[in-house]
């Protein structure tokens, strides 16, 4: 019980923190899982009754398998990784062809070194792990070209295979066997099978299929692409995928009549054990039987076709001109996969942007496009099952192939319909964000030099500035920084603004520092006023640094003044009042008897100017001057209507907002039809000291200035607070001067 809660703590350690998700197991998984603990479970049984228990396990299931995918008279290997049945049938292939391999080893290759060749557009990296496992040089291995003229660009060329096998064989190579393929692993393009094994065969070669269309082969009609397989000499089948049975190993099957190259090349075991790895399929192929199989690759390929019909109906009937492009990966209609992506064929009348003028790294920029189509759709239907795929010519496309995914995910004809509504709407808002990012880009230069447009093509989005700084004398150092810091709290406004648009630091692994990433725009968002706005944010933010660096320099200097000032009206106050009066108890009779007025005044510290004032203005009109009415401010000349996000224009041929001062107040209709003053399309910009905080500041009466001038504060206590009586209604807040510039 330790040990299994030990187990579960392993499993949900991480769950706080992520979101994991098991697939969903239903009875027939359940059946899969099963058969790993009976095979431990029969492992300990008897040797004699293991024995006929495992043979009869594996001959049911190689027999099941043969029928249900159309492959006669053939032999099967169970392994767990899907590439170790090539690595076997290859050292069947040398065990057949090099009779002395058996004795002498690879001492015999080095007369006619072994050539195996595969397509380019196979999967990558499988002919290298076939050398590394099987001892062989790269120079063994040789990658076919696709056809570049007639035909797939995905399928194998046959007319360069021929002449390929023609210059080794007169390069005293033997070519020992072909890699074709059923459905590509980005595609799901499937080769002229039917070509290729009569090319085998002329020059006996070893012929092996592999690919996401065999699974094809168990329905009642194939095609003939398909139907090809079957002449080949062995196949690699995954059925744990297209049946979605989980810890399902994957299969091989070979035609071979010699049963001791078949050990001695280890696609056969001696051992009743290894016998057992059939155990789960043997439980799960009876419990779906026939009709059960046949019944889920059906219903993958039926979803792939009602996909296409729902792809060509959107795109006839809402992206014209086309802005979405689905790609036909066969010339048969059942085609398993289908491959879509976002493409540049659009009129600028569409998003009311212009076309021409693509920034640079038009295709690259495209495949960003395409990447964030993907990734959006796998997050907001991930039942589909769709996935993003390089492909060579295509580039970046994204492809939905239910035979690999639907019956793991459950993927059933509601996630088609979610899968088309959502492409309805992401469509629209790439085809009008690649319209507006030249744009974008050319009211960014108007800007220059204080915005810079940064030239990323890896971002899907509207593009990428940066503010700069426009200080003189800094250096390098100290200008990166002010960069940072500039940029950083840039961000942090923009991220504040009530708008749709996405503002963020860029992709995560990003050439680019301190820019400000623009995401995806809408078609009715005004171009012209964000980056009018993203322009005087970063200058009011510049604008606010400085003032707070000169801010201490000031305050310095007016406090010294005002020392100097309250000591001069001290020795000024004690010549009117006499050296009598400043004795403490003669004093303060004098001063009953005779009180004197004094013309000690108080005086007010203007931050914003840096300079002393007398508080005689004040008290005489009894009103703070220099403070500006709310209704004297400047205000933006664009209004928005209730509801409606900055950057918006309100209508298809409205004119588009305009700005007029960055820091103003502006009149804003409310719902019920009244106009209050609020602020402008820039939200309140947290500054250190803005203006009205400035003159604020300037009609606090100094109560304390220094640690040294503390007597002098002292004998005109009187005074300060006669001055500090403020008439009825009207009250004044009097922090200390050291109060203020904290």
């Amino acid at each position: 019980a330790a040990i299994l809660h030990l187990v579960h703590n392993l499993i949900h350690e991480e769950e706080e923190e992520e979101d994991n998700r098991m697939q969903n197991v239903g009875e027939q998984g359940h059946m899969a899982l099963l058969g790993h603990s009976l095979a431990a479970y029969i492992s300990v049984l008897d040797r004699e009754r293991l024995r006929k228990l495992t043979t009869r396990i594996l001959s049911d299931t190689t027999l099941w398998l043969c029928r249900l995918f159309r492959y006669e008279n053939g032999s099967a290997y169970f392994h767990e990784d899907d590439r170790d049945g090539l690595v076997k049938v290859c050292r069947l292939v040398i065990n057949a062809r090099y009779e002395e391999y058996a004795s002498e080893g690879y001492a015999v290759l080095n007369f006619k070194q072994p050539v195996i060749y595969q397509s380019a557009s196979g999967r990558p990296g499988l002919g290298q792990h076939l050398c590394s496992q099987l001892g062989l040089p790269l120079s063994s291995l040789c990658t076919v070209p696709c056809n570049t003229i007639f035909g797939s660009q995905h399928q194998m060329d046959v007319a360069l295979l021929d002449k390929l096998i023609k210059e080794d064989i007169e390069a005293g190579k033997l070519p020992l066997l072909l890699i074709a393929n059923a459905g590509t692993p980005g595609a799901g393009h499937t080769d002229k099978l039917a070509r290729l094994k009569d090319l085998c065969d002329q020059y006996s070669m070893w012929f092996h299929v592999e690919g996401v269309n065999l699974a094809t082969l168990a329905l009642g009609q194939v095609t003939s692409a398909i139907m090809a397989a079957n002449r080949s000499d062995s196949m690699t089948l995954t059925p744990g995928q297209w049946l979605g049975l989980p810890a399902v190993t994957a299969v091989t099957l070979y035609r071979h009549e010699d049963p001791a190259l078949s050990l001695a090349a280890g696609l056969t075991s001696s051992q009743p054990v290894a016998k057992l790895r059939a155990l789960p399929l043997w439980l799960s192929l009876q419990y779906l039987g026939h009709n059960g199989i046949v019944q889920k690759i059906k219903h993958a390929a039926t979803l792939v076709s009602t996909t296409e019909k729902r792809f060509q109906f959107l795109i006839c009937n809402f992206f014209l001109p086309v802005s979405l492009c689905v790609q036909q990966v066969e010339d048969e209609l059942s085609s398993p996969v289908v491959l879509f992506k976002f493409s540049q064929e659009m009129s600028a009348a569409s998003s009311g942007g212009s076309v021409d003028g693509y920034c640079a790294g038009e295709k690259e920029v495209l495949d960003a496009f395409n990447r964030w189509l993907g990734e959006q759709l796998v997050q907001l239907v991930p039942t589909s099952g769709v996935d993003v795929v390089e492909l060579e010519d295509e580039g970046t496309c994204v492809r939905f192939s239910p035979l690999l995914t639907a019956a793991v995910l459950g993927t059933q004809q509601d996630d088609v319909e979610a899968l088309v509504e959502k492409l309805s709407e992401l469509v629209p808002v790439m085809s009008s964000t690649m319209c507006l990012r030249q744009d974008f880009r050319e009211e960014t230069h108007r800007h220059s030099p204080s915005l810079i447009y940064m030239e990323d093509p890896s971002w899907p989005g509207l593009g990428a500035v940066r503010y700069e700084p426009q200080a003189e004398g800094m250096d390098e150092s100290r200008r990166k920084q002010e960069l940072e810091k500039i940029n950083t709290e840039l961000l942090k406004k923009l991220q504040d603004l009530d708008t749709d648009i996405i503002f963020s630091t860029g992709p995560e692994f990003g050439t680019e520092e301190d820019c400000i990433f623009v995401g995806m725009v809408t078609e009715d968002v005004d171009v012209s006023e964000l980056v009018d706005t993203i322009a005087a944010l970063g200058r009011d933010i510049e604008e606010s640094g400085r003032l707070l660096e000169n801010m201490t320099e000031v305050v310095r200097k007016g406090i010294l003044e005002a020392e100097i000032q309250l000591q001069k009206a001290n020795e000024e106050k004690l010549m009117e009042e006499g050296v009598i009066r400043q004795l403490p108890l003669v004093g303060s009779v004098l001063n009953w008897f005779s009180p004197v007025q004094s013309s000690v005044k108080g005086r007010t510290f203007n931050l914003a100017a840096g300079s002393l004032d007398s508080t005689e203005v004040t008290y005489s009109t009894k009103a703070q001057t220099g403070r500006p009415s709310l209704q004297d401010t400047p205000s933006s000349s664009s209004k928005r209507l209730p509801g409606q996000r900055l950057f918006r224009r309100s209508g298809a041929g409205s004119d588009s907002f305009s700005e007029t001062s960055s820091i103003g107040q502006a009149e804003e209709i409310t719902r019920d039809g009244r106009t209050t003053p609020s602020s402008s399309i820039h939200p309140p910009i947290s500054q250190p000291a803005p203006e009205e905080d400035l003159q604020s500041a300037s009609n606090v009466f100094p109560e304390k200035i220094s640690e040294s001038s503390e007597q002098m504060h002292k004998q005109e206590e009187p005074e300060v607070a006669s001055e500090e009586r403020q008439p009825e209604g009207q009250e004044v807040e009097n922090p200390p001067l050291e109060t203020i510039l904290l």
